[in-house]
């Protein structure tokens, strides 16, 4: 069944805030997201070599999960989610990946058991598909399938940052091609996310856990790297906010396809996704400094149902393990916003969150809850097709940036302020009908992009 977002969720921003959802979720071992209170969600990494063989995996995660729930449990804190990211061994080789989670599913039982500790589990799959090996078929698509098949009957929520379109959006990034942005994104990203997440949600409702959400990552986020702080950018800061706006309209797919949330943490779009879905989302920022530097540290938080720290690798740390001293960092952030919710001063936080960093860049200021909500109002009011309301999206986004920069709250320098006019233009410009678009960039990187394959997308 495709769920059709037709209006926002929330139709006051004001009402949009960390630890409260309109459909909140219940799963695990009694936890509950987006029902009046923020989880910490941790994510980790094996050292490098433990890769190698299934045995030092095992021993790695069992590590990571133990010592994880030890602090947690130590340091007094109700609740914790963890995230099992996969390493690409574990999907070229799925039953790693399952006994990595049924490992972890004894151990979270466990300290449930005696300790009372509300807990869950996420598995994200990596996505290991190649445009020339085949986005819809082939090995690594078929490794995919079996890594969720398996990884559903352990973990409590499934995902994925999958990374349709990225060889066509790659190639048009570097060239500031915004035509090609739009295609590799709107179009191509899309269309994948759309076929992937009806075998991804098939296989959740079969097994009876929750299909949770994909991000941009493979293209926002790049563009967000790219884009760097306020020094050496090698992609303007105006393209890359454009482009997060943009990638929430690709975003929004997986949950048209029945993805329900609780959405990834490194979806920095998933502000906007939740004003249109109403659904809880997980974040990143400050405390995630241990694998991303951005420009939205405190701004992320401003909705979050749950909080992570991005992936940090097991080692050691004066205070601990790595995992250990990065669960007790967003226990204690945690701690913070719930306390505020409690006080009845969450919104006075989630305003000072977002005040702190608005006017820093381009990029959070697309994702203030007020502008959050005028983009997923643009996508959902849009004529229809990925690519119109990609295209609208966009075009939002350029006005907020634009209007912002006019009055002078938000500083744009020389070269900003030219590319962001040109790139303005180039959007406009663009035909409001699909299909003839379609085939011109159809026929335009099948020349120039020697990856790119229409038949990965069903063109």
């Amino acid at each position: 069944m495709v769920e059709r977002f037709d209006r926002l969720a929330y139709s006051d921003p004001s009402d949009l805030v960390f630890g409260v959802s309109k459909r909140p979720l219940r799963y695990g071992f009694e936890l509950k997201v987006g029902g009046g209170h923020v989880v910490p969600e941790l994510k980790y990494a094996p050292r490098p070599g433990a890769e190698a063989t299934i045995e030092k995996l095992r021993s790695e995660y069992a590590d990571i999960t133990r010592e994880a729930l030890e602090r947690a449990v130590n340091l007094g804190f109700p609740a914790l989610q963890l995230e099992t990211e996969y390493v690409a061994q574990m999907t070229y080789n799925p039953s790693w990946g399952e006994e990595v989670l049924r490992l972890q599913k004894d151990i979270l039982q466990k300290y449930h058991d005696e300790y009372g500790i509300k807990c869950a589990l996420r598995a994200t799959i990596g996505d290991v598909r190649t445009p020339e090996d085949g986005l819809r078929d082939g090995e690594h698509y078929r490794q995919v399938i079996e890594s969720f098949e398996r990884a559903a009957k352990h973990a409590d929520l499934l995902s994925i940052e999958s990374t349709g379109g990225k060889e066509v959006f790659n190639h048009a990034l570097i060239r500031s091609d915004v035509k090609g942005v739009v295609f590799g994104v709107a179009v191509l990203g899309c269309l994948d996310m759309s076929f992937l997440w009806d075998q991804i949600v098939s296989i959740a409702q079969r097994e009876k856990v929750i299909p949770a959400g994909d991000t941009d990552c493979a293209h926002s986020n790049t563009a967000m790297q790219l884009a760097g702080g306020l020094l050496g950018r090698e992609l303007p800061h105006t393209m890359a906010a454009m482009i997060r706006s943009l990638g929430a309209s690709r975003s929004l797919v997986a949950y048209e396809r029945g993805a329900v949330g609780p959405g990834k943490d490194c979806g920095f779009e998933n502000i906007i996704i939740k004003a249109i879905t109403g659904y809880p989302m997980s974040f990143e920022g400050k405390s995630s400094a241990c694998a991303d530097s951005t420009l939205m540290g405190n701004i992320s938080a401003a909705a979050c149902d749950l909080w992570s720290n991005e992936s940090v690798q097991q080692g050691e740390l004066f205070g601990g393990t790595n995992p250990q001293v990065f669960t007790e960092i967003l226990g204690y952030d945690c701690a913070l916003f719930n306390s505020a919710i409690n006080l009845g001063l969450a919104r006075q936080l989630r305003d000072s969150l977002v005040t702190s960093d608005k006017f820093r860049d381009p990029q959070p200021l697309v994702l203030a809850p007020e502008n959050a909500c005028a983009i997923g109002a643009s996508i959902v009011e849009s004529a229809g097709s990925y690519y119109r309301r990609g295209l609208d999206a966009a075009l939002k986004a350029v006005e907020i940036i634009q209007r912002a920069h006019s009055d002078g709250r938000l500083k744009l320098n020389d070269i900003e302020a030219k590319f962001l006019a040109k790139m303005a233009g180039e959007l406009k410009a663009m035909p409001a009908d699909e299909g003839p678009f379609v085939e011109k960039m159809i026929e335009a990187y099948a020349g120039s992009s020697a990856h790119f394959d229409r038949r990965n997308y069903g063109l």
